[in-house]
């Protein structure tokens, strides 16, 4: 299938499984599993959202196990980067860049004149509005 049936298909308890799936250390899980940690009534259910990624083309069913045989970035996912076998905020490193350069403009701040109100200014909010985001992505994970 392709990327756009993706786009239509992952969502709601789908993607969820699919954002399960990526945070699994070798990107495969059992329903079983995915049942219990989910909150799922039962495994079948699980399983149905398993083989709707399978349709999908993005995992692939080893041994009883599905692993993630594609990544793909579609909807709230294109806000996110996998690190290890966490997902994070995409912002959070334009948001940690500006605030250690804030920091470190707060640590050299000796005169005020409008430059530095400015700088200050800017600064204060540029930070903010990152961590902002940033936090409000991180609410939006599936």
């Amino acid at each position: 299938m392709s990327k756009k049936d993706a786009v239509a298909d992952l969502k709601g308890n789908t993607l969820r499984v699919y954002w399960y799936l990526l945070q699994c250390p070798n990107n495969s899980s059992g329903p079983r599993q995915i049942q219990r940690d989910l909150g799922f009534k039962s495994p079948a259910l699980s399983a149905y959202h398993l083989d709707k990624l399978l349709e999908l083309n993005l995992v692939e069913k080893i041994s009883g196990e599905y692993q993630i045989t594609e990544v793909v970035e579609v909807g709230v996912l294109k806000q996110f980067m996998k690190l290890g076998s966490f997902m994070i905020p995409r912002y959070i490193t334009y948001a940690t860049m500006i605030s250690i350069l804030f920091g470190f403009f707060l640590t050299q701040f000796k005169d005020v004149n409008f430059y530095s109100l400015f700088a200050l200014i800017f600064g204060a909010l540029s930070t903010t509005i990152f961590w902002y985001e940033t936090f409000r992505i991180w609410r939006s994970k599936p």
